[in-house]
């Protein structure tokens, strides 16, 4: 007799649904990281360029977003005193996602007058 029985074909069936479905929800998996991985990259390299920019200190706490580039990614800015006199902590924290996701930078600069 020549051929595969039904059987056989129905093992290697199932055996090959097996590894298409993990290979599947692997890349799922990791795509969904990588995506992850591209949102807070931005967040992080807006919110860097935000801090070192010459104008970060003279600039009030509040709050705002990085319009027009990145509407959905938003920022707010504290400024709080340190235990060294005329030194003051600046926090800038960016959120992302509707809020779901956030960072802070801290930078340490002179008091203004």
């Amino acid at each position: 007799m020549r051929g595969f029985s039904l059987l056989e074909v129905m093992i290697a069936l199932a055996i090959m649904s097996g590894v298409i479905m993990t290979v599947i929800v692997s890349f799922n998996y990791h795509l969904g990281i990588v995506v992850h991985d591209k949102e807070e990259t931005a967040a992080v390299l807006l919110a860097r360029t935000k801090i070192d920019d010459s104008g970060f200190p003279k600039l009030p706490a509040g709050k705002g977003d990085f319009s027009p580039q990145r509407p959905d990614i938003l920022w707010e800015k504290s400024v709080t005193d340190t235990q060294l006199p005329g030194v003051q902590r600046m926090i800038l924290a960016v959120s992302w996602d509707n809020g779901k996701r956030s960072l802070s930078l801290v930078r340490y600069a002179a008091k203004l007058l």
